[in-house]
């Protein structure tokens, strides 16, 4: 784990949002950072694919970034067996 230096309107931004969606600061500044390398990586995706993808790839055991640079996370994430049940 390491520490990443943000500004303070961003730290206000991540506060704000987080509070909106009932998650913390650092799950939400998480979820911004997937999604925007997601973006990056998949420029031709709207925001509810690429969500559609991190559900998908959350069912196939978690985001691979090393597939996702590939190319080949959705492939995978389409073709796993679903989970059944909430893990913790």
């Amino acid at each position: 784990m390491g520490i990443v230096k943000i500004s303070d309107q961003m730290h206000e931004n991540l506060r704000l949002a987080s509070n909106a969606l009932s998650r913390s600061i650092n799950s939400q500044a998480e979820h911004w950072m997937r999604v925007g390398m997601l973006a990056e990586m998949y420029p031709d995706l709207d925001h509810r694919e690429i969500c559609q993808m991190l559900v998908r790839a959350e069912l196939a055991g978690g985001l691979d970034v090393a597939l996702a640079a590939r190319g080949e996370l959705d492939k995978v994430a389409t073709t796993a067996p679903a989970r059944t049940g909430k893990q913790h």
